[in-house]
């Protein structure tokens, strides 16, 4: 994670910050339920709020009330939260390839990636709430 940090500081971002990105980014409508995004991070919901708190000062994401449920509202990356991931990605990838991914043939890789969805969903089942991945069918 060292090796990433100093990539996230030089995009003014926490590791967090940018999970929180990613998160939104990839999400339909590019948001999350705020008790969702606590879910798919290791954050509780307070810190989630904390977190978002900080983000939404320095433009990156922003809250919508939530329609349907006066209690809940919704995390949405911003366009200059947008702009941000779009600047941070390729380095990351290329960090992840160097470090990462690129030092396990595909067959050990796929083997991990299995592994580690499987201890995901054991330990938090909560963890791909509110993705596409999970989303019922009307």
């Amino acid at each position: 994670m060292n090796r990433l940090a100093a990539q996230f500081d030089e995009h003014r971002l926490s590791q967090v910050e940018f999970e929180v990105l990613m998160r939104l980014a990839r999400s339909p409508g590019k948001r999350l339920r705020m008790t969702d995004l606590a879910g798919q991070t290791t954050l509780s919901t307070s810190g989630v709020t904390r977190v978002v708190d900080r983000m939404e000062r320095s433009g990156l994401v922003c809250r919508e009330a939530c329609p349907s449920d006066r209690r809940s509202s919704y995390a949405v990356i911003t366009e200059a939260g947008s702009q941000r991931i779009a600047e941070v990605l390729p380095g990351h990838l290329e960090l992840l390839q160097k470090w990462y991914v690129g030092m396990l043939p595909t067959d050990q890789l796929t083997q991990l990636l299995d592994s580690l969805r499987t201890i995901r969903d054991a330990v938090n089942p909560c963890a791909a709430a509110g993705s596409a991945e999970t989303a019922q069918p009307a």
